[in-house]
């Protein structure tokens, strides 16, 4: 049987090649229609949703336990290990093959099992048991660090020798298409004396990807590359929203805090890391050389396209601010991984791990407003004229990332946020 990543496999259901959802691709999300309101686990193809729990009840799919594609989370299923996850997607494969005859000549499992996607509602596809936000763009830290340290003091001493992150707030992490309310905290302009509290004036995002945790480790134990990639399920696109005011008063001396704690989006479908894998690389050259429990012998980048929009409040068209890529992050995802448990942290099913802010050598290639604007002192000005510094009430932020192979596209879909007033 050829493997799921062949570039020469075709489904039978017509898949555009500019599509996110090639039969290559098969990421898996949590949906619900208004005929069946539970939410249950299924796989983007094309324009289609496949009901993974329709299959599993059919006998179509055996991972295990019955139920485990009727949870409302991937949380169950991933918990099942690598080996089933490669199992079921070869298997899923299979049954979408224009030359397997099993779901394709059976008409009445197709009504059942492929939902088209107008019809659906995305959920956030998996139960966040941590998440922990990272730093790791040389590009991104040093353009930081430049506007607020100078030249010569961009990077901190310790930035190229470990992955630099902090805890973030699981409990709000949401899916696409959740609305953002403006946060509020203490403000302390360079002009004040003290601080005052009231909304955040100076809302920003962040492009990032985010990994999913699919394996656990336990406490006080250490990791190596191979356990570490073999935790990795899948990556989602994230954008961590930011309230820059906030987090520059309230930052010293632990860091973020209430600034990064309000909300963070992910796109609804998780791309599995084995359909990544004809696109892995070499990340950027890492000098000095990482200690070596952060060394890897393998690549651990991925060459994956990465593209934000924003649809000012008060306009119809969307207009491109920032295009780069996953491949000039600094410390891979591994390393991340490797360096969360080094110090003898558990990790759990569920964990979600944000990569840190994605910019690249250009200056189109900028992660966030912060940059993109260089705090204000160079509005981006969209294509109808309207300028920003920094996000406004009604604005509508959208980040699409994908691989692009021969002749189709690994996609993520997109992550999309719109900016409420504060209260």
């Amino acid at each position: 049987m050829p493997h799921a990543n062949d570039p020469s496999l075709r489904s039978f259901i017509d898949v555009d090649p500019s599509s996110d959802f090639p039969i290559q691709n098969l990421p898996y999300g949590v949906f619900s229609t208004a005929a069946y309101p539970a939410p249950r686990v299924g796989v983007a193809i094309g324009d289609f949703v496949l009901d993974l729990w329709e299959l599993e009840q059919d006998s179509r799919l055996d991972v295990g336990p019955l139920g485990v594609f009727s949870a409302r989370s991937l949380n169950p299923f991933m918990a099942l290990g690598p080996k089933v996850w490669a199992r079921t997607r070869a298997r899923i494969s299979e049954l979408l093959r224009h030359d397997h005859p099993e779901l394709r000549d059976n008409e009445e499992l197709r009504k059942q099992a492929l939902v088209p996607m107008r019809d659906v509602r995305l959920h956030l596809p998996f139960v966040v048991s941590g998440y922990t936000d990272f730093y790791s763009s040389r590009e991104h830290a040093t353009n930081v660090g430049v506007m607020f340290r100078g030249k010569d003091n961009a990077l901190q001493p310790n930035w190229l020798y470990m992955p630099i992150g902090y805890n973030g707030r699981a409990s709000t992490v949401v899916v696409s298409g959740t609305r953002i309310k403006r946060p509020r905290g203490q403000l302390k302009p360079p002009t004040a004396e003290v601080p005052s509290f009231a909304a955040c004036k100076r809302l920003d995002f962040e492009l990032e990807m985010g990994v999913v945790l699919g394996q656990p480790s336990p406490m006080g134990g250490m990791l190596s590359e191979q356990q570490a990639e073999e935790m990795i399920f899948g990556f989602v696109l994230l954008n961590d929203w930011s309230a820059r005011d906030i987090q520059q008063w309230e930052y010293v001396p632990l860091g973020p805090f209430l600034a990064k704690a309000f909300a963070t989006s992910i796109s609804p479908w998780v791309v599995t890391r084995e359909a990544l894998e004809p696109f892995r690389l070499q990340g950027p050259e890492q000098s000095p050389a990482p200690l070596d429990y952060l060394k890897q012998g393998r690549p651990q980048n991925y060459d994956i396209e990465l593209d934000v929009s924003l649809r000012a409040a008060g306009t119809n068209a969307a207009a491109s601010i920032s295009r780069t890529n996953f491949k000039y992050m600094y410390w891979s995802s591994v390393q991340q991984l490797m360096h969360h448990a080094s110090g003898g942290c558990a990790m759990n099913v569920g964990d979600l791990l944000g990569s840190g802010t994605i910019s690249g050598p250009e200056r189109t290639q900028r992660g966030s407003l912060l940059e993109i604007s260089w705090n204000g002192a160079e509005p981006v000005e969209l294509p109808d004229g309207t300028k920003r510094s920094f996000l406004e009430d009604g604005d509508s932020l959208v980040m699409r990332g994908w691989c692009q192979g021969d002749g189709y596209r690994v996609g993520f879909g997109e992550v999309e946020g719109t900016i409420l007033p504060a209260d």
